[in-house]
């Protein structure tokens, strides 16, 4: 334990904003189960557990000037293990707002780019924004939905990711043919949907999200729709948990991730599902499951498939493993989001299963990179992928 680190936090001049990140850390009692759950732990300059006791002591300046909150994945390990409760995440997106506001140390390089790109393109791609729909051009059939409307009862975000990474772009693919097939009344937003300003907040920027919240917010009201839905976790906690406490009211239509809405059709027999003889695993996205609580939902449609059986892995649900795409750690360090994740498609292969399931794009994108990379034999799908391969097999 630093020398003096046990002295009455009280006591210690310290600025609001520091005394605040103390207040927050009062409780821990040092048990190291949060260094011990951290995907990353092992790369950054101090572990969790040793950056509470800096901060604690009241070494600001030496906290700041690390890059150990810059490598934090957001991805919950740590707040669900906490014994008393602590959310380390938020401490550590705390810290990143503070060298943001120039309170000490520096913003990556790689990192401040990327969110400039994001406040100046309204993605995280840099691409124009109205190509939004280019993953639909080569659909046999155009759903409606992909149309410009006036109302519509659903509204289908489809995020910066399966927008714009040829590698995700058959889940909205899938999703939409899934919908239309399913008769939903639904319509996207097309190049007048912004990024929803996620990146932002784990870049310590959050600050910077109203703008593009209050637009998406708008645009949705606009098609007078009651339902939101997307396929990102990212996206879904987002508008579900982020932008009512950023703007401060709750939001007059409902959210849902696609499995809840998959979950539902299914429910109404409203999808005719065919026979598929797979095995498969399914990976736990972090916003989906640790940070949203969505576990059920996306297990009730993969098991709804006739024919599939579902293995779990060693480390599911709560236990989860990150797959190492989240909290922007690909800009500030892409080795170690590909040594995540290498892990993660290690723990799956050993289920003995050859599908590897998930319901997150970036999911999808960093699992499929990392199986590659690592010769492993296991196909990587979105969970609305495996619904509309099980659609199909009934042509």
């Amino acid at each position: 334990m630093l020398n003096g680190a046990i002295l009455r936090f009280e006591e210690r001049e310290l600025s609001p904003e520091v005394r605040a990140l103390g207040e927050m850390l009062a409780t821990c009692i040092q048990c190291g189960t949060c260094s011990a759950t951290c995907p990353t732990a092992s790369a950054m300059d101090y572990t969790p557990r040793y950056l509470w006791e800096l901060l604690r002591a009241g070494l600001v300046a030496e906290v700041l000037t690390s890059r150990t909150f810059w490598l934090c994945l957001s991805c919950y390990s740590c707040t669900v293990a906490c014994p008393r409760g602590i959310v380390p995440s938020d401490v550590m997106l705390r810290l990143k707002n503070l060298v943001v506001q120039g309170r000490g140390g520096e913003v990556p390089e790689s990192l401040r780019r990327f969110s400039g790109l994001v406040l100046a393109k309204h993605n995280i791609s840099g691409d124009p924004n109205e190509t939004r729909l280019i993953w639909s051009e080569n659909l046999e059939h155009r759903p409606a939905g992909l149309e410009r409307r006036e109302k519509a009862e659903v509204v289908y975000f489809v995020g910066c990711v399966a927008s714009f990474f040829p590698m995700a772009y058959s889940i909205p693919q899938s999703f939409v043919r899934i919908l239309d097939a399913a008769g939903v009344d639904f319509a996207t937003l097309g190049g007048e949907e912004w990024c929803c300003g996620y990146p932002l907040l784990n870049a310590g920027m959050e600050e910077r999200m109203a703008e593009l919240a209050k637009h998406n917010i708008a645009k949705v009201k606009e098609l007078g729709a009651g339902r939101l839905v997307t396929t990102c976790p990212s996206c879904y906690y987002t508008w579900s948990k982020v932008y009512p406490q950023l703007l401060g009211e709750e939001l007059d239509f409902e959210v849902l991730h696609s499995t809840h809405l998959l979950a539902e059709l299914v429910d109404a027999g409203r999808l005719e599902l065919g026979r598929l003889e797979q095995t498969v695993t399914y990976h736990d996205p972090c916003d989906l499951g640790r940070k949203s609580g969505v576990y059920d939902a996306p297990r009730y449609v993969i098991e709804s498939i006739p024919g599939i059986r579902l293995v779990e892995m060693d480390a599911s649900r709560e236990e989860a493993k990150c797959c190492g795409g989240g909290g922007n750690v690909e800009m500030v360090s892409p080795e170690l989001t590909a040594a995540v994740a290498a892990r993660r498609i290690e723990q799956a292969q050993r289920t003995g299963a050859r599908t590897l399931v998930s319901a997150c794009q970036q999911c999808k994108r960093t699992l499929m990179s990392a199986a590659r990379r690592e010769r492993v034999r296991m196909r990587v799908w979105d969970v609305a992928e495996l619904v509309w391969r099980s659609m199909e097999a009934l042509r």
